[in-house]
């Protein structure tokens, strides 16, 4: 399938973002009680009868182009408004919104047992962090499940080996596979195509060194969520186009793969649904600011490929009310046009990011399972 790609010009590039509008830079104190009361709302949220949280919604609902919003996603964005909370970014500071996603995440903790080991691998720039989780079965059985190459979601900016603890041990333990987690370096200190080059190099790594992993080398896959699909995305193409063995499997979860669209998901959704456009820019500006790559380029929007044909099988999962839904959809079918088998899967009732809010219950619970038991019957299939 063939694309004419945008000319290169230097007014495409987004102007640089600082402060975001909406998070503002809060103090300590602020913080702490955000903290405190996102806490206790997200430990007592799995155990609210969904009759009681209707009940505490006023039994209204959030219809969208046919899609109803989840009553447990609803009642957590409602708590979230009530606090004055706007979205998935927490501080204009960097480093003060990378440590509230991972205190998010530590609220999420499944508790999920599994082989567990940090390692490190070797990466363009020097040594990358990695965490390998290896599956109960295989600690039996002495190994040969198919490996999980997986890149953590976060806007390229926001996002580490902790945000994603939990859905990785549930990605190992239900879909029986080894999973091995990339930290890769972030924007803005380290703007495109560094995220990319160190996935690709992780994954290169990988196929390498699976036995030694206790993997099938033959069934190497790689996947990831939001800004983490975007670079699985990207690595299977560079894979295919530089001769090196694609995946066996791309899992893409709500994936970013058209920095330049505009689309109605992105409108309707702009705002109120964890993830905003006000987040999508900042994320943006920081991740292509001081980046000699354009966004029309396919290593930052692999929709734009000119050629999508030899790809390798793909999982595209997105949500309906995710500002990403219409790009993830349209990624599925121009792969499926090209001929790449697709399995493609819409949850109308979800939110961008559903996959890390499975501990929540409700119809992120359910996607999730049903996400990874797609995983775990493709790749046995491999």
């Amino acid at each position: 399938m063939t694309r004419s790609l945008p000319v290169d010009t230097a007014a495409e590039r987004p102007a640089v973002i600082l402060n975001h509008p909406h998070a503002g830079r809060p103090g300590r104190a602020r913080l702490a009680v955000l903290n405190a009361s996102s806490g206790v709302m997200l430990r007592l949220l799995p155990r609210i009868p969904d009759a009681v949280k209707r009940l505490l919604l006023g039994r209204r609902t959030v219809t969208v182009d046919g899609n109803t919003l989840d009553t447990t996603l609803q009642f957590m964005l409602a708590a979230q408004r009530s606090a004055g909370v706007s979205g998935l970014v927490a501080s204009s500071d960097v480093t003060v919104a990378r440590a509230q996603l991972r205190t998010l995440a530590s609220y999420l903790d499944p508790g999920i047992a599994v082989g567990v080991r940090d390692i490190s691998v070797p990466g363009p720039a020097g040594p990358l962090r990695a965490r390998h989780y290896t599956p109960v079965n295989s600690l039996v059985s002495g190994g040969g499940e198919p490996l999980l190459v997986f890149f953590h979601g976060g806007g390229f900016v926001v996002g580490d080996l902790e945000t994603h603890d939990g859905l990785c041990r549930l990605i190992c333990r239900d879909a029986g596979v080894h999973v091995l987690a990339i930290d890769y370096r972030l924007a803005p200190e380290h703007p495109a195509p560094a995220a990319v080059d160190d996935c690709f190099a992780a994954y290169q790594w990988a196929l390498e060194h699976a036995a030694e992993l206790g993997a099938d080398p033959t069934r190497v896959a790689v996947g990831g969520d939001s800004a983490g699909g975007n670079l699985a995305a990207v690595v299977s193409q560079l894979a295919r186009g530089r001769d090196v063995p694609v995946p066996a499997l791309q899992l893409l979860l709500y994936p970013v793969v058209d920095f330049a669209a505009e689309t109605r998901s992105k409108t309707l959704f702009s705002d109120g649904y964890f993830l905003t456009k006000v987040d999508i820019d900042w994320f943006r500006s920081h991740y292509l600011s001081g980046s000699q790559l354009d966004p029309s380029d396919p290593r930052i929007s692999p929709l734009l490929a000119e050629d999508l044909t030899g790809l390798p099988p793909a999982m595209v999962l997105t949500g309906g009310f995710d500002p990403l839904r219409d790009e993830g959809n349209q990624y599925a079918e121009a792969l499926a046009a090209a001929g790449v088998p697709v399995d493609h899967r819409q949850f109308g009732s979800l939110v961008h990011g559903f996959a890390n809010f499975f501990p929540l219950g409700g119809a992120s619970a359910t996607a999730t399972a049903e996400v990874v038991s797609g995983l775990r019957a493709h790749l046995s299939r491999g």
